[in-house]
């Protein structure tokens, strides 16, 4: 047999023996098939994402451009007549004091929980104990724990103050006051959310790598150089996610300020979001059009905190 009769003989690399267009006409159905399983399993998040996320947007957009009667059913088109409402000192002060809120909380909301997680990861008696008492008041919803510290901080009845009395610190009034006021709630607030940031801080020191920390010791990394340089950087991941989770807790604040101090002493405790509740359903109040207003500024408020942390914190993240 020539060379010729060998090369012809011998079947093409890839070629196989079934007809053309065989494999395209079976991978067609297979494909479709799978396509419509992935829009099966993503169907309920797309609806949850339109029921909860877009309607309620769009429904938020039409309001602020409408008026409304005394039921607060929307009646004529106002424009922006609204937004302009927004545009005075007293808004302005909401604006100011739900930052304050934000900052007095996130700051030891984060670093609270991230001091007492360093000592809870030590394998020590009794550091389930304490490590379950601190992350307990995670369990607790915020009406509960604002009742209770409001009976912690009654004036008739107060261990605090009682405790404060015996050490000759005259006691505040805590909620009645208008430079405690903000503090006190503030002080609530960090108490809510320190149980989870300590589940998450702790979790993340707890996937330290042993080997890096004892490396980083032989070059002579000790003490507290050791846990900036080599441990905060390798637990930066949960501690974003501890400053993000515990802002978004700070901007939507709204129970403990309601069953605190409503607001008061003469709105020192006034919030965004306790202002859209005041205008929208508080006292009979049918405001939607405003409320609605306050909402889409709530929202630009927090994606431009989302874009700065994003953008600037998000950069010193080492993800492993």
């Amino acid at each position: 047999m020539t060379a010729p009769t060998l090369l012809a003989a011998t079947p093409a690399a890839g070629r196989t023996d079934r007809p053309p267009g065989r494999t395209r006409r079976g991978a067609a159905p297979a494909r479709t098939r799978e396509t419509a399983l992935a829009l099966l399993f993503v169907l309920p998040g797309l609806a949850g994402l339109g029921v909860f996320v877009i309607f309620p947007l769009f429904q938020a957009v039409y309001l602020a451009t409408r008026g409304n009667d005394i039921l607060g059913n929307p009646t004529r088109s106002v424009g922006l007549a609204h937004f302009q409402e927004l545009l005075t000192p007293a808004f302005g002060t909401v604006l100011w004091q739900t930052l304050v809120f934000t900052v007095l909380v996130v700051v030891p909301g984060v670093l609270l929980p991230l001091a007492l997680a360093a000592p809870m990861t030590q394998r020590l008696p009794g550091m389930r104990v304490f490590r379950t008492a601190f992350a307990l008041p995670f369990a607790y919803s915020v009406s509960a724990a604002s009742v209770v510290w409001l009976i912690m901080l009654n004036p008739g009845v107060s261990p605090v103050n009682w405790a404060l009395g015996l050490l000759g610190v005259p006691a505040p009034n805590w909620v009645t006051e208008p430079g405690w006021a903000m503090a006190t709630v503030a002080l609530v607030t960090v108490w809510t959310v320190s149980g989870f940031n300590l589940l998450v801080l702790a979790a993340g020191l707890a996937g330290v790598d042993e080997d890096v920390v004892e490396a980083a010791r032989m070059d002579g990394a000790t003490g507290p150089r050791q846990f900036v340089s080599i441990v905060l950087p390798m637990i930066s991941p949960s501690l974003f996610f501890a400053v993000v989770t515990t802002t978004l807790a700070a901007l939507q604040a709204l129970g403990q300020v309601q069953i605190m101090t409503d607001g008061g002493p003469n709105g020192h405790t006034r919030t965004l979001v306790y202002s859209i509740f005041d205008n929208a359903f508080h006292n009979n109040n049918s405001n939607f059009g405003l409320a609605s207003a306050q909402g889409l500024v709530l929202l630009l408020v927090g994606v431009l905190i989302a874009v700065v942390q994003f953008g600037v914190l998000e950069r010193r993240v080492h993800y492993r």
